[in-house]
């Protein structure tokens, strides 16, 4: 495994999110009430991009069919139409003055 620096720490902010793409995965980087979060970039359910979308209360909600996901662990918490998987997350990871993750060279 190797570190894969996402963002300098004295970037990040309330409201700060930006996408990134490792291999095919598509990441989006997220802070909220001071915490931060990496999580899939698109929704499960119909791969409709989440930078959009609204955060709050410890959640994630599709703009497109209002889709809810956990953003401590992924699960989904509310569905408006058929059940989908799970929201990817990883595990952030601090190197120095960078925030990254632990990525696996496949």
């Amino acid at each position: 495994m190797r570190f894969v620096s996402l963002e300098k720490l004295i970037n990040l902010h309330d409201g700060y999110r930006r996408e990134f793409r490792i291999d095919h995965y598509k990441l989006l980087l997220l802070q909220v009430d001071g915490e931060r979060y990496l999580i899939g970039a698109t929704c499960p359910h119909q791969e409709h991009p989440l930078t959009e979308a609204w955060v709050g209360e410890g959640c994630i909600e599709c703009p497109l069919h209002n889709y809810r996901f956990s953003l401590e662990n992924g699960q989904l918490l509310h569905a408006t139409e058929e059940a989908c998987s799970s929201l990817a997350t990883w595990r952030l990871e601090y190197e120095g003055a960078d925030v990254g993750v632990l990525w696996d060279d496949i």
